[in-house]
């Protein structure tokens, strides 16, 4: 009986401005909205990839249950 290799792990590294790259093109395309709750974006990010992506999220000091529109809050309107 031979010993069960083991695939190494890669770490995906997550900062918060690639979350809000990919929130904004999820927005862009009509599948999120911004009144939705950042805990929605679970759906959205592969389930192996979700556990960075949620503690990006908490050292950014952003709440699962903030909603989508406080973390790309910081867009720029040109209509203003």
């Amino acid at each position: 009986m031979s010993a069960a290799t083991i695939a190494p792990t890669t770490s995906i590294s997550y900062s918060i401005e690639n979350i809000k790259d990919e929130v904004r093109h999820l927005i862009e395309q009509g599948i999120i909205t911004r009144q939705q709750p950042l805990y929605t974006l679970c759906k959205y990010i592969p389930a192996r990839e979700w556990i960075g992506v949620e503690c990006e999220l908490e050292r950014a000091e952003y709440l699962l249950r903030d909603s989508v529109a406080d973390l790309v809050a910081d867009q720029n309107w040109e209509n203003d």
